[in-house]
């Protein structure tokens, strides 16, 4: 077995798994399977039997209760199928709903260098279009192997009980469709997993588009955007083309391939009647049986183009579960506790891919010090910080907690001794109190409203319709960004966590603003250790010692009055601005 086939084997095997837990609704699917095979096999045989005593017996009563017969057999076929229908699509749906929420879980289980390293569209895209079409699958696999395998099985079986050297022509041929059927099915699934890169440039662009729309309006490129999404569109229809293109091969190339056998059953079983050797309602008979049994051949055939699709999207959904997760707890790895806040890191080193962003930092915080982080852009002060969180491991060295190597605890007591206030107001299209909230979810609407005042956030939350019910909209869209920030304060502020990270909290305020909060800030930083990261100097003048990053190494280190006095790159920074 190839290297291809083990790995779609494999992935066909992964999605089928999924279907287990709702076994008892497959059953129940293939009871009404068995029925629809059934009344199909049933028809087939029963039109000689009923010809004959209608034609040559001249059994009236059979012909007047016939229309009846039929009626109450399609009837009952009905139901079978909505029963197959209906257990069979919820069990595809129960199936993929589980993909989906086990691939969510392992998104947020994957580290912060995963998502940097891919497009938020190409994600987006793999949980919903990749698991939609693997959906699909599941559904076609089933049903064709329940309900159309066991039709085909049926009245095949009336078939060869007719007359098996007939049946033997028929499907002489249905070898020769196997070669164009396997070519077609890979050319539909590399189409497909191309098919879903491109819908994922799609939901690429469109993010990008509805997030950024002040800006592209600002800038007034509405028309440069609705042509970039064109062109993309245009690249995703072209993949579509090519696989509608073989899809709509693939039934024509499989009805002339059997034509020929169709042709050869009505030359050798026409002649037999016309030498009556043969009985018409024999031959009535068996055509019957012969043209209704293409019809679930030719769908398991059609589904097998469904499948490569499937397995096309599963591939790439399974690429991203087997995804290993960058920063993962140790094996001997324990929890925290409340940590006291000390900081160290020692002799620390980092760098994506080749670069290095970080060399050589050496650099130690006591509880309740305020560590401020200045430097040119690029120089490493987020990473630095990104290190305390774990949201990346440093390529050398190490980053201690109370004098133990952070890798040695678990992420989740880790984090629940740090607060961290961006310099990207994140808020989620929630209420204002349930934003508040996301520091500490068990938090009481007292806590929240406390922590809301100690942001200076309080005054213009009462002022809203709904206070703290409040619908704040996609990223806090309805409130000005010196609000946004304050309710990311609010936050932090609520966690209570013995260790703060400041990166520019201050930066969307106004100066009145600023000063509120940042008298709110001080008293904060109390009995806390905080690492400041700012550009605008004058808000860091407090803190006990200032770090200066240049290219990844710590250039200066010192109070406020000390590195003014030692005329260097800080010195030369606030000159520049405070020049006025």
């Amino acid at each position: 077995m190839s290297a291809v086939s083990k790995k779609e084997t494999t992935a066909f095997m992964r999605l089928l798994n999924y279907s287990r837990p709702y076994w008892w609704r497959i059953v129940v699917a293939s009871l009404g399977s068995l029925g629809v095979g059934g009344m199909d096999g049933a028809m087939a045989y029963l039109v000689e039997p009923v010809l004959r005593k209608i034609f040559s017996g001249k059994e009236t009563g059979i012909f007047v209760l016939l229309p009846m017969g039929i009626v109450l057999l399609f009837a009952v076929r009905g139901l079978c199928r909505y029963t197959n229908d209906f257990f069979i699509r919820t069990a595809g749906q129960l199936a993929v709903q589980d993909v989906r929420n086990d691939l969510y879980r392992k998104n947020m289980g994957l580290g912060l260098g995963y998502f940097t390293r891919n497009e938020t569209g190409a994600l987006m895209s793999r949980v919903l279009a990749d698991v939609n079409t693997m959906q699909e699958g599941v559904a076609n696999v089933i049903t064709g192997l329940f309900r159309d395998g066991i039709s085909a099985v049926s009245l095949l079986c009336v078939i060869f009980y007719r007359d098996w050297r007939l049946a033997l022509i028929s499907f002489i041929v249905i070898p020769l469709t196997v070669i164009p059927a396997q070519k077609i099915g890979k050319r539909i699934k590399s189409l497909a997993r191309h098919g879903q890169e491109k819908m994922g440039d799609l939901a690429g662009i469109l993010q990008e588009t509805y997030s950024g729309i002040k800006v592209i309006k600002a800038f007034g490129l509405e028309a440069r955007e609705v042509e970039r999404f064109r062109q993309c569109n245009q690249r995703y229809y072209f993949f579509i083309r090519k696989n509608i293109k073989y899809e709509g091969l693939s039934t024509p190339i499989m009805e002339f391939i059997t034509s020929f056998g169709i042709a050869a059953v009505i030359y050798v079983g026409g002649s037999n009647v016309m030498q009556g050797t043969r009985s018409a309602s024999e031959f009535f008979s068996f055509i019957t049986a012969m043209v209704l049994v293409f019809n679930p051949i030719k769908r398991l055939l059609a589904s097998y183009n469904n499948v490569q699709r499937s397995l096309g999207a599963a591939e790439r959904v399974f690429e991203v579960m087997d995804e290993e997760p960058e920063i993962v707890d140790a094996p001997d790895a324990r929890d925290l506790g409340r940590a006291t806040g000390a900081v160290e890191f020692r002799d620390v080193s980092f760098k994506y891919d080749d670069d290095y962003v970080l060399q050589g930092v050496n650099l130690s915080a006591s509880r309740g010090e305020v560590i401020a982080l200045v430097g040119p852009s690029g120089g490493g002060k987020t990473t630095l910080v990104s290190l305390i969180t774990r949201f990346y491991d440093p390529t050398g060295g190490a980053v201690l907690m109370d004098g133990l190597d952070i890798r040695k605890r678990t992420m989740k007591s880790l984090l629940e001794q740090i607060a961290l206030v961006d310099q990207e107001t994140i808020l989620f299209n929630d209420t204002i109190a349930n934003n508040i909230r996301y520091g500490k979810t068990e938090a009481t609407d007292e806590e929240v409203a406390a922590a809301a005042t100690a942001a200076f956030a309080n005054d213009f939350i009462a002022d809203l319709p709904e206070g703290y019910e409040t619908n704040i909209g996609d990223r806090g869209v309805r409130l000005s960004g010196g609000q946004r920030q304050r309710l990311c304060i609010a936050r932090a502020i609520l966690k209570d966590a013995p260790i703060l990270i400041l990166d520019e909290a201050t930066s969307a305020l106004d100066t009145e603003s600023e000063q509120m909060v940042q008298q709110a800030l001080n008293n904060l930083m109390k009995n806390r250790t905080t690492f400041v990261i700012a550009h605008r100097l004058s808000t860091i003048t407090h803190a006990d010692r200032i770090v200066v990053l240049e290219k990844g190494v710590v250039a200066e280190m010192g109070s406020h009055e000390k590195l003014l006095d030692n005329d260097g790159l800080y010195s030369r920074l606030h000159g520049m601005q405070f020049k006025a």
